[in-house]
């Protein structure tokens, strides 16, 4: 029998998802909260991979079992977990479903904070005096739902089978002080997002146009982009299937 996890973390103390040898990843914790309310050694697949101090509303991972669940998993489960991370719902899926590889789409928020505000020091990237021109930024982040490639916004040694990922929405949103950016895609390059906001905030301070965005998405080449902006304004919003 195959189980789907929804979970919510904290990513300021996890160096990411997946497990590292030498540091602490939130699928080593739920890997351990799994195995010991089953009794046996469970290893969870998730829904993808978030880096070092990006934080997840909703993301989700798989197991199996031969034997059926019984009770409050979700509780059980949130009574061994640390306080960070917190399970949501676990249920019974297909056995084919995979939550990696089912995904169809997943979306982002990165949270940029116009001030400062120290209750959302660890959840947005503060821009204390500098002015943003957000109708560029809109402006340059359309040209993302033209293009397929996206090697320019991916880190430079990592392994994958294509650089393509198709962006369905990407856009920015003011709302008093917050400023959010919106993206969504089939799927997402390591760095992708952190790397894109940098660059668009480039265009916002006027340090880059519109015309020279779409040059660096053609160029295929990650120093062509702006810098790899602060995890801890980064969010994994939805996963749907």
């Amino acid at each position: 029998m195959r189980y789907f996890i929804e979970l919510s973390y904290n990513g300021k103390n996890y160096h990411g998802w997946q497990i590292q040898p030498d540091a602490i990843s939130v699928q080593e914790k739920l890997n351990f909260a799994v195995s010991t309310i089953l009794q046996q050694k469970i290893e969870v697949v998730g829904a993808g991979r978030t880096d070092t101090g990006v934080h997840a509303s909703q993301m989700f991972a798989h197991f199996d079992i031969d034997e059926k669940l019984e009770g409050d998993v979700p509780h059980k489960l949130n009574s061994i977990l640390p306080n960070d991370i917190v399970v949501n719902d676990v249920f019974l899926v297909d056995a084919e479903k995979h939550a990696r590889f089912s995904a169809e789409s997943r979306s982002y928020e990165y949270r940029i904070w116009s001030g400062r505000n120290p209750f959302l020091l660890d959840y947005s990237w503060q821009i204390h005096s500098q002015k943003l021109d957000i109708a560029k930024m809109n402006e340059a982040a359309k040209l993302l739902l033209e293009y397929e490639n996206f090697q320019t916004f991916s880190k430079v040694k990592t392994e994958v089978y294509t650089f393509n990922c198709n962006v369905t929405e990407a856009y920015w949103k003011q709302t008093d002080d917050l400023l959010t950016f919106y993206i969504s895609a089939n799927r997402f390059l390591r760095n992708m997002v952190r790397a894109i906001v940098g660059t668009l905030v480039d265009v916002g301070l006027h340090k880059v146009s519109v015309e020279d965005f779409r040059q660096i998405i053609e160029s295929k080449n990650r120093s062509n982009a702006g810098l790899s902006v602060p995890a801890k304004g980064l969010f994994l919003t939805n996963i749907k299937y």
